[in-house]
């Protein structure tokens, strides 16, 4: 742990995009804040390990998403947050997008934040979920169809209140 310096640059770099990313995959800001935070505890008691990966940030990534799954499966206990506002470190448009994302399919919202946002390619997302390049494609087409007409309805709603 004697490379201070090096994880605050590390964590300074990658906070909001993780947060961001783990958001737009859970739907929930409030929690992805809390898995990216722990993931970033975790990264730090195991740094001199970390800092030498070929992606600390994929680690940390990893992490947080793995955490978010857990929380995932734990889900039959009912945890009432209040609504995303100016507490989490996003604009109005990211809030939109993430909102619209949890409405689509797991799989589908899975691929979509892993392409889109992390950036992996198709084989990587195919690696990582255990699914076939071919699903991957079908998750990623079906689910831009799906979050355009979800961003299409919001835009519509948005018209109509003004």
């Amino acid at each position: 742990m004697s490379d201070v310096r090096g994880f605050d640059e590390f964590y300074l770099a990658s906070r909001d995009r993780l947060a961001l990313q783990v958001a737009a995959l859970t739907g929930d800001p409030f929690e992805a804040l809390d898995h990216v935070q722990e993931a970033f505890i975790r990264a730090w008691t195991r740094w001199d390990r970390v800092s030498g990966y070929d992606d600390p940030e994929g680690w940390v990534r990893r992490v947080a998403c793995n955490r978010a799954v857990s929380r995932w499966r734990r889900a039959h206990r009912l945890v009432l947050r209040p609504d995303a506002g100016s507490d989490v470190p996003f604009e109005a448009e990211q809030l939109v997008v993430i909102d619209a994302l949890k409405r689509l399919p797991t799989r589908e919202r899975e691929a979509i934040v892993l392409h889109h946002l992390v950036g992996y390619s198709v084989e990587e997302i195919a690696t990582r979920l255990g699914a076939p390049s071919g699903t991957v494609k079908s998750w990623l087409s079906r689910g831009r169809t799906r979050l355009a007409g979800e961003l299409q309805a919001e835009e519509e709603v948005c018209d109509d209140t003004r």
